[in-house]
């Protein structure tokens, strides 16, 4: 497993990071902390999930088994629309997503190495889900593995949507300074939808040089996608943790 960069280490490389629109400035730090130059190109905006979404979610609080929690992102959103307090076993897709969750004063579990839905159905709490309620807390969208394997199971799952991803808009500033990467650049990619919407909102020259550039991916599915969408250099992060990408983007 690589090990966290340290300052200098990314030696004034174009570092892009492509998280949704307003999540990416601590980020943004850790980049310049370690000597590289952040640009912020996001992937994806963020938006509220509909009017039901918090009464489902108090319901899914006080009556499911067990929490699942699919990103930081779904954490805060949930956090806007009710206290997270709750007698249910409180899982995470990643150390990020409980990280967030422990700072409202959750104890939770979560993969430590293979950090996604694989590494989260992995986690004994869900070995046997027959009969019990099952709450995914997240967004609409994605592969739906988790929901497969759930119901497959047993479980009587509800699906607490408390946000939606949508395309973000991309203005004359981030297509310029994507126009003008580097083939040392390095593009941080942990979502398949961020990296489609790129492709679509890009103009093609921009796309092309944006592609020319080293891909750093979360995951092996993401690495996939990386090569599919026609970046030649992919580099695969041990998760999508930010010291992570950070490590396999030196």
């Amino acid at each position: 497993m690589p090990h966290a960069s340290t300052p200098g280490e990314l030696d004034g490389r174009v570092i892009v990071i492509t998280r949704p629109a307003g999540t990416a400035s601590a980020f943004a730090r850790q980049v310049r902390a370690r000597g590289g130059v952040p640009l912020l190109l996001p992937g994806l905006a963020l938006r509220s999930g509909d009017d039901g979404a918090q009464t489902v979610l108090r319901e899914a609080l006080r009556r499911d088994d067990l929490l699942l929690f699919t990103s930081p992102a779904a954490v805060r959103f949930a956090a806007a629309l009710a206290p997270l307090r709750t007698r249910a076993t409180v899982l995470a897709v990643g150390q990020g997503t409980a990280a967030a969750l422990r700072r409202h004063g959750l104890a939770v579990q979560a993969p430590t190495r293979q950090q996604d839905s694989e590494g989260l159905l992995d986690l004994p709490a869900l070995h046997d889900v027959q009969g019990r309620g099952v709450a995914l807390v997240g967004a609409p969208g994605g592969r739906g593995l988790l929901q497969q394997r759930l119901v497959d199971g047993g479980a009587r799952l509800r699906e607490v949507w408390v946000y939606r991803r949508t395309a973000p808009r991309l203005d004359r500033r981030h297509v310029e300074a994507v126009r003008q990467l580097r083939p040392n650049a390095r593009v941080l990619l942990s979502s398949a939808q961020a990296l489609a919407n790129l492709h679509e909102g890009l103009p093609p020259d921009a796309w092309t040089r944006l592609r020319n550039a080293v891909a750093v991916a979360s995951s092996e599915r993401l690495e996939a996608a990386a090569r599919e969408a026609g970046f030649r250099h992919v580099r695969r992060a041990a998760s999508a943790m930010p010291a992570d990408l950070l490590a396999a983007a030196r």
